[in-house]
Parts: structure tokens; C-alpha cells; sequence
């Protein structure tokens, strides 16, 4: 009874595997083939007509190589600057002791509350008096701060033995070396966890870059994306659409397979019992 559990538990698993992976498979399979053969042979699993026209249209119809750079770009910085903010941030309201402290955390709480489309509306008009509309700044700086990963970091240095750092103050370590030299890397699958999801979600972000910038030359990919599908056109390219989107997914996969390993190991820590 119990391998026909465990034989049922992992059929289980197979098949969910199976039906997010197959989406993605079909994308992947469908940008290889022409417009016209993308619904007649929408279920074959392998298509024997391969072709490299679709991505060929792609990068000659639209800038995709300037989107793609952009996203890069904002996608690496922000998610560098989140990182370190949130990490700095998390360990204040850890380990330091001030005025109003569990205040001002109560506050950033608050804000994990809010929806992001309420600040979008005051957050570009900050952007215009700072001049910064339409580049990059507008599109990064933002991006450095946000309550949950200031929660996330905060939440690991609570937890961290405080032994370690009285160690380091004895061996003659001021606060930011104790910080950078024994909190911080202690922190690694945390800091890669962050980093995970705040390069997925800024690479993935559309309203704020549609709003923020008006022209080609500072369009990132998911804005890019959306006006070629909506511009006019007698017959949509179905095969070059799916092209893009390939593209699109190809540095979030690799930005989670390069950080799988901490991300399960930061995931499997909440699961073990001292």
C-alpha cells in the first residue's frame, strides 16, 4: 500500500511537471515554424519543417536587440540595488537599536499592503520633477527599494546567532565589516532568493516602463513586445511573436538555474526543526 502511494505521489508530480512544462515546449517548438503551419500542426509535439525566419523577422522589424539591452540593464542594476538596500536595511532594523525602529518596519510593512498601480500616478510625477522621464534612472531607481525585500532580509538576520558577530567585534571589526564580511555571506541563499524574484519581476514589468518612457530607444522587452503585437498589421505574426518570447524567457531561466541552488537551500531551511 505504501509504494502504491509513493508510486501515485510522484505519477502526481509528473503530471503537473508536465502540463507547466508543455506550454513552454510549444512555444519553443511553434517559433521554429512559418505562420501557416503554427494551427495546422499546433499539437505535434516535433515539427520537421524547421526555420530561423521568424527570429530573422523579428530582430529586422523591430529594435528587439535595443529592448533587449535595456531590460538587461535594468533588470542586472535594480536587482543589485535591491539586494544591497534591502540587505543593509534588514540588518539596521536586525540588529540595530533605534528611535522608532519597530515603527518605521510597521511602515514598510505597510506598504507590501498597498497595490503597486496606487504609487504609479505620484511616482511619475517624482520623475518628472526630477527630469528623469524617459531614461534609465526612471526605470531603475525605483526598484531599489521595496518593503518585502527589507521583510525577507530582515526575517535571516533575526535568526542569525549573534555569537558570530560579537566574535568579529572582538577580532576588531566595525559594524559595516561585520556586516559585509560575516552577515552578508552567511545570507547568501536569502540574497539569491531576493535576487531571483526581483530580476523576474523587473524583467517581466510592463505598466511602469509603458508609462515611464516614450521612446524605442529606451523601451525594455515586455513593452517592445506588446506595441509589435498591437501595431497594425493585416495578418499577425504568430511565429515571430512566439520568437520574441522565447527570447524573452531565455535570461530568467538562466538567472534561475544559476541561483537554484540557494534558492532551494534558502527554502529548505524554513523546513528544518531545531
Amino acid at each position: 500500500m505504501r509504494k502504491f502511494r509513493v508510486f501515485l505521489g510522484y505519477l502526481t508530480l509528473i503530471l503537473i511537471a508536465i502540463s507547466m512544462l508543455y506550454p513552454f515546449f510549444a512555444m519553443v517548438n511553434l517559433s521554429f515554424s512559418n505562420n501557416n503551419e503554427i494551427f495546422i500542426g499546433a499539437g505535434k509535439l516535433f515539427h520537421t519543417n524547421f526555420t530561423l525566419e521568424n527570429y530573422k523577422n523579428v530582430f529586422s522589424s523591430i529594435p528587439l536587440s535595443t529592448y533587449f539591452f535595456n531590460s538587461l540593464i535594468v533588470a542586472t542594476i535594480a536587482t543589485a540595488g535591491q539586494v544591497l538596500f534591502s540587505a543593509l536595511a534588514g540588518y539596521a532594523f536586525a540588529r540595530m537599536k533605534f528611535k522608532f525602529r519597530d515603527g518605521l518596519f510597521l511602515l514598510f510593512l505597510i506598504t507590501m499592503l498597498a497595490p503597486p498601480q496606487v504609487n504609479i500616478i505620484p511616482l511619475f510625477f517624482m520623475m518628472r520633477e526630477l527630469h528623469w522621464v524617459n531614461t534609465y534612472q526612471a526605470l531603475i531607481v525605483p526598484a531599489f527599494f521595496g518593503g518585502f525585500g527589507v521583510f525577507m532580509m530582515r526575517q535571516y538576520f533575526l535568526g542569525l546567532p549573534k555569537d558570530l558577530e560579537e566574535s568579529a567585534r572582538i577580532d576588531g571589526c566595525n559594524l559595516f565589516q561585520t556586516f559585509f564580511k560575516i552577515a552578508l555571506p552567511l545570507a547568501l541563499p536569502t540574497v539569491a532568493t531576493l535576487a531571483i524574484f526581483t530580476f523576474v519581476s523587473t524583467w517581466n514589468s510592463f505598466m511602469w516602463p509603458l508609462i515611464v518612457t516614450n521612446t524605442e530607444s529606451m523601451r525594455t522587452l515586455p513593452v517592445g513586445l506588446a506595441i509589435y503585437k498591437g501595431s497594425f498589421r493585416e495578418i499577425t505574426q504568430w511565429g515571430e511573436l512566439l520568437a520574441c518570447s522565447v527570447i524573452c524567457a531565455i535570461p530568467v531561466i538562466g538567472v534561475f538555474f544559476f541561483g537554484k541552488k540557494y534558492f532551494i537551500s534558502d527554502i529548505l531551511q524554513g523546513g528544518v526543526k531545531e
